[in-house]
């Protein structure tokens, strides 16, 4: 049989040389990452139409209660998720080899 070729005219990519493992670290690293500014970004979103509802700007009150919501939802949002990994880290740890 023939190997498939031309996989990246599919918007496909080719698996790299790396074990299972350091992939999954890899996207593992990459979520976390991408959570981390995801909740940054929405916390100056929050910011900003704080300090225009301050400022008198057009944004009217309640944009700025939304966004503040959000980005309060996301926050706590993103620390179980890190309690969770601190967790799973922690049991992980216990186990006897």
């Amino acid at each position: 049989m023939q190997s498939i070729q031309g996989l990246s005219a599919f918007g496909l990519k080719q698996p790299d040389a790396t074990s299972p493992v350091e992939r999954v670290e890899q996207s593992f690293a990459k979520i976390m990452t991408d959570m981390v500014s995801q909740v940054n970004d929405r916390q100056q979103a929050a910011d900003r139409a704080v300090q225009e509802v301050q400022a008198g700007g057009a944004k009217n009150l309640h944009e700025a209660m939304i966004a503040l919501e959000e980005a309060d939802i996301s926050l706590r949002f993103l620390v179980q998720v890190r309690n969770k990994a601190m967790e799973a880290y922690q049991e992980i740890m216990r186990l006897q080899v």
